[in-house]
């Protein structure tokens, strides 16, 4: 078949790929923790989370799950969070834990929620506290097992963290009552892995990485599988695109650190401000 939209691309501009260059959405991850271990990887509210500090604590957060938490390779696990530092914590994390992410939205009704949480199979859930009123009201119909909370400014640093959260809750008023028996912080959970040894799975393109569910306006929202072949396809297309006409990082007057308006948990949210800033000349980025 002849490619006559070849013709429209740009002088330089790559024409195919290589899927087989990167085998796995983990372990582009842990070579991008190798490679820029200072290098601020995410930032939210000035607070900054380097390459090292994102390995270091994914692992932590992967330990507890395998460990702590008993999961095995396949399991799904929930992650209902906005642009927080908790968010690739949690993402890589798992995903080093050899566990499909299901993210989910923190504006979904209860119905909503439960659908999502028992059609993804959902064993495990990181909630913000925002919204832990919402899982509340469906836990018990749910298969989930393990809930771990968050706020906010959790993994903001003292004092910007107190303050943060005391506006959140008691000035906003942002964050209606609610009990989860049981129920775990995220910085207890990775304090719990901290002394705990993750077992390293050798992921392939053909581990599910996401399952991504739709946004429900012709139904309800509908889980497509997405394997780690499927994205990391995906980044190596948007890769080949962009970075033949990136300036050079080290001497170009291009922000450090892009902002990223996208939800994470959007599959473009995902793909181009989590991923793709893994690859060697796509810059890091900054969640408002």
């Amino acid at each position: 078949m002849e490619r006559i939209w070849l013709k429209s691309y740009l002088p330089g501009m790559a024409t195919d790929i290589d899927p087989a260059t990167l085998p796995s959405l983990k372990h582009m991850a842990e070579q991008s923790f190798q490679k820029f271990p200072d290098r601020a990887a995410f930032v939210q509210m000035g607070r900054s989370l380097s390459y090292g500090q994102l390995e270091r604590q994914s692992r932590d957060f992967g330990a507890w799950l395998q460990n702590a938490a008993g999961l095995k390779r396949g399991d799904r696990i929930a992650i209902m969070l906005p642009n927080v530092l908790q968010y690739p914590i949690a993402m890589f994390g798992a995903m080093r834990a050899g566990l499909t992410v299901v993210n989910t939205n923190p504006l979904y009704t209860a119905p909503e929620l439960e659908h999502q949480l028992t059609d993804a199979g959902c064993v495990a859930i990181v909630v913000l506290e925002n919204f832990a009123h919402v899982l509340e009201a469906v836990l018990p119909r749910t298969g989930v097992r393990h809930v771990i909370t968050t706020s906010v400014g959790e993994r903001l640093g003292f004092p910007k963290s107190t303050i943060v959260d005391f506006v959140v809750r008691r000035v906003r008023k942002q964050v209606p009552p609610w009990h989860l028996p049981g129920a775990l912080s995220f910085s207890a959970v990775l304090k719990v892995g901290r002394n705990l040894v993750m077992k390293d799975y050798d992921l392939t393109h053909e581990d599910v990485a996401f399952l991504q569910y739709t946004g429900g306006t012709t139904g309800v929202a509908k889980g497509a599988v997405l394997t780690h072949g499927n994205i990391c396809a995906n980044i190596l297309q948007a890769s080949a695109w962009v970075e033949p006409f990136l300036p050079d990082t080290a001497a170009s007057p291009v922000p450090d650190h892009p902002h990223t308006a996208v939800p994470h948990l959007r599959v473009d949210g995902e793909l181009h401000a989590v991923h793709a800033p893994g690859m060697d000349q796509c810059p890091d980025h900054e969640s408002p």
